[in-house]
């Protein structure tokens, strides 16, 4: 399996040892995780402005007095 090899400071890593320590899981499992989750959280955050600015008119269509000022008197 693919691997990283990482390097911290010693202040860094001991932030780390601690964070691990404290939800209960090796660093490496931690690290791991946190990894994952964040690339999980991009993903997540990509779709949903895709899926707002793909009904981005319609909400302001539906809401005008929610329209942004600048937009209103443009339109």
């Amino acid at each position: 399996m693919p691997a990283l090899n990482i390097e911290y400071t010693e202040t860094e890593l001991a932030a780390i040892r601690e964070a691990a320590a404290a939800d209960g899981k090796s660093v490496k499992a931690y690290v791991h995780d946190l990894s994952v989750r964040e690339q999980q959280r991009r993903t997540f955050v990509n779709h949903g402005v895709a899926f707002w600015n793909a009904h981005l008119a319609e909400f302001d269509e539906a809401f005008p007095e929610d329209t942004p000022a600048a937009k209103r008197s443009a339109a």
